[in-house]
């Protein structure tokens, strides 16, 4: 953006907006080559935020050149370019650039100079904090050191909810034992959802093959060798039938 009048021997300003977070850079320059470009790009995009995956730009020299082409491919950074009377491509940067114009105009109105080293309230907060370095390495390592502790709480509050559920859980299953070669009968899970009137949920009965110490129970057909595992809590005893003696009875013709 410019040229603007000299001020401290810059006339012009490089603009950087991040489409994301809609953070700007700007930065004053004393011409507006491809060699500040570049090291724009090194020293307060990349080494900051790192690389980003593409950059849109107008179609100046100082960003259609050789090096920058080469810088950016060393990188894996795509180029794209605005699409020229479109300033709707790059309209994150048009407003950045005239909210800059409206900051200068407001600034210079009584000076004999044009104020390019004006910056965002953000950068003034900064230069306003602690950058001790040696204090800032400790903090953040007590930041990191309180969130594992988080972490590792939030790890054992799941394992006491966990816990807690499967006891109420427990409470209302009926606690069933059954032995190797007994006879029982499966709960059919499909006519739950789809019942019939008159059919009984319960199939079978089938022999219990194995008994496996997590409750689960190893069945065998009778109609077949092959044998299947099933929760013990969808099984109930089967109850043989009584067998029917026939008994004769004689019946006299009365006197």
């Amino acid at each position: 953006m410019g040229p603007f009048p000299i001020s401290f021997g810059y006339s012009y300003i490089l603009v950087g907006v991040d489409y994301v977070s809609k953070w700007v850079e700007a930065i004053p320059c004393k011409c507006n080559d491809h060699r500040v470009v570049l090291k724009f790009l090194k020293e307060n995009i990349f080494s900051r935020f790192g690389v980003p995956k593409a950059i849109i730009s107008d179609g100046g020299t100082h960003f259609c050149n050789k090096p920058f082409k080469t810088l950016l491919a060393k990188y894996g950074v795509k180029h794209k370019l605005a699409a020229p009377y479109h300033p709707q491509t790059s309209g994150q940067v048009e407003l950045a650039n005239r909210e800059i114009k409206n900051i200068l105009m407001k600034s210079t109105v009584k000076t004999c100079h044009l104020l390019v080293e004006v910056e965002y309230k953000a950068w003034w907060a900064i230069k306003k904090l602690n950058m001790d370095l040696s204090r800032a390495g400790v903090k953040k390592f007590l930041d990191l050191s309180e969130m594992e502790e988080l972490r590792n709480d939030a790890y054992n509050n799941s394992n006491i909810a966990k816990q807690r559920w499967k006891r109420w859980h427990d409470q209302l299953v009926s606690h069933k034992e059954f032995q190797k070669g007994q006879r029982v009968l499966l709960y059919d899970s499909k006519l739950h959802i789809f019942s019939g009137k008159l059919k009984s949920r319960w199939i079978g009965p089938f022999t219990i093959q194995q008994v496996h110490s997590n409750g689960v129970v190893e069945l065998l057909n009778s109609n077949s060798t092959e044998s299947f595992k099933v929760n013990g809590h969808c099984l109930k005893p089967f109850v043989e039938l009584f067998s029917r003696d026939k008994e004769e009875i004689i019946l006299f013709k009365p006197h």
